[in-house]
């Protein structure tokens, strides 16, 4: 009786260790722990939604919802192609796909590949969904000489063989998996979160105002269209920071003035002067592509200044989706969003 009470001890120890553990991980995890239960808690939920923590080739990964937008890259085709749920899939609908994809042995073969020791070009075909390595000492001295040979359709990338990263993860979901959500999916992801905690099914009032067929999704209806400043679902907010709430979309023109990007306020503090926004956009920083947080910090002593005012620092900077590629003709979200606003004057 003794030694079966003592083995008994000695074993309910570490599982109580283990599950204290994962109570405090799940408290820490919490978004009411930093963000309280209104607003910004719901949003921060509804934006972490989008990330899953897997352990890839022997690695902690943060795995993020890529970007994916519908025929983006088809300009060189006859004929483009679609992701995973036309760009405005839930993270419900693509997580699923996305642990199949990991799970897959063409996937397993791709870690194998980036951990084989050999520098290597991986080069992916988006039409087919496939990928191949070149060891050919001329794709790998253009790669490392910025002589980029990929295409729009067929992206490429230089990688050591030491092992794969976060970033690789998101090519291989992206151009294999075709599969990822895009800015005004993302926008409208957040928004029905949203409605769904106060009761209300924005699917299906957006269904009753477009007389969408039933049984259709109601987001792939949901676009630069919808989410845009001549639009009459949309109500103007003059940008003065002052006037920001959380919540409040951020719109964002293209070079030919059309609206081309959407993004969504997550919280504003008046105090340290800190405007946090979320988007879904691969013109960014390799270990951000996808959906990820952005910052706008101002002087909290001067709360009327307007978004496009030159003294605001954006942290966002804008990069290529894959190194070697078209550059974005912006430095970062500021500037892009001055252009906006000077676009939209100018019309």
């Amino acid at each position: 009786m003794i030694l079966g009470l003592i083995l008994a001890v000695l074993i309910s120890i570490p599982f109580h260790c283990v599950q204290a553990q994962t109570d405090k991980l799940t408290a820490f995890s919490d978004p009411s722990r930093v963000w309280g239960n209104g607003i910004e808690r719901v949003i921060e939920d509804a934006f972490r939604q989008h990330f899953r923590t897997k352990i890839i080739g022997g690695r902690i990964m943060n795995i993020r919802m890529p970007f994916a937008m519908n025929n983006e890259r088809c300009t060189l085709l006859e004929t483009g192609w679609y992701f995973v749920g036309g760009g405005k899939g839930s993270p419900d609908m693509l997580w699923p796909v996305i642990e199949r994809l990991l799970a897959s042995d063409c996937f397993k073969e791709y870690v194998r590949v980036l951990s084989s020791g050999r520098e290597q070009v991986i080069i992916f075909d988006m039409p087919s969904q496939t990928w191949r390595s070149s060891t050919d000492i001329f794709d790998i001295a253009a790669m490392r000489a910025g002589i980029y040979r990929g295409l729009p359709h067929r992206p490429q990338v230089l990688v050591s063989g030491r092992g794969i990263l976060e970033s690789d993860v998101y090519n291989y979901l992206y151009t294999i998996g075709r599969v990822g959500v895009d800015c005004s999916g993302f926008v409208w992801h957040i928004l029905s979160h949203i409605g769904r905690q106060g009761g209300i099914d924005l699917g299906v009032l957006l269904n009753r105002e477009l007389r969408v067929p039933r049984g259709v999704n109601p987001a792939l209806f949901v676009g630069n269209w919808f989410f845009n400043s001549n639009s009459p679902n949309i109500i103007a907010v003059n940008d003065v920071i002052r006037n920001l709430r959380p919540a409040d979309i951020i719109l964002f023109r293209g070079q030919d003035g059309n609206m081309a990007h959407s993004a969504i306020i997550q919280s504003i503090d008046f105090n340290r002067g800190v405007i946090r926004y979320l988007q879904s956009t691969d013109e960014a920083p390799l270990l951000e592509r996808g959906v990820h947080e952005s910052f706008i910090y101002f002087d909290p002593a001067n709360p009327g200044l307007s978004l496009t005012d030159p003294s605001l620092l954006w942290t966002k900077r804008r990069y290529s989706p894959f190194p070697g590629e078209w550059e974005s003709p912006f430095a970062d979200d500021g500037e892009r969003y001055r252009a906006s606003a000077n676009l939209a004057a100018a019309g």
